[in-house]
């Protein structure tokens, strides 16, 4: 097989290109969310929560959306899925700011951020599929 057909992994390249360019929007959407949340609230810590959030919800809508029709396609999952909301969404800035907080002390703003993220993130995941399969 060709380039074009075939790449790493097995994948082909379109495959990989799906990834790029979902990535790519879902990276660039994350830091406006970022910037604007900062520019209101002086605060990233609350556009990586909303970004997580709102990429929970969307998730589940989508899912809740191809369910019914028995798969995801594989260049809507690579692109949307895959790419843009693995860009969109960040474990590591939740993890790594939630760390810091507890290393200052704010053992509150650490443990509500964690928790409140989790909780939050598992409802808004809920609320997609629920929503999603109501108009599905």
């Amino acid at each position: 097989m060709g380039l074009l057909t075939q790449a790493a992994g097995g994948f082909s390249l379109i495959e990989w290109v799906y990834v790029a360019c979902g990535g790519a929007l879902g990276a660039i959407s994350r830091h406006a969310v970022n910037l604007a949340v900062m520019n209101l609230m002086g605060s990233t810590l609350v556009g990586t929560f909303i970004a997580n959030i709102t990429g929970s919800f969307i998730l589940g809508l989508l899912i809740a959306f191809w369910e019914p029709r028995g798969e995801f396609p594989t260049e809507h999952r690579l692109f949307l899925a895959v790419g843009f909301l693995g860009s969109y969404t960040t474990f590591s800035t939740l993890a790594v700011a939630t760390t810091q907080s507890f290393e200052s002390g704010d053992i509150g703003r650490a443990a509500l951020n964690l928790g409140g993220s989790i909780a939050v993130g598992l409802a808004a995941a809920f609320a997609g599929l629920a929503i999603g399969r109501a108009i599905a």
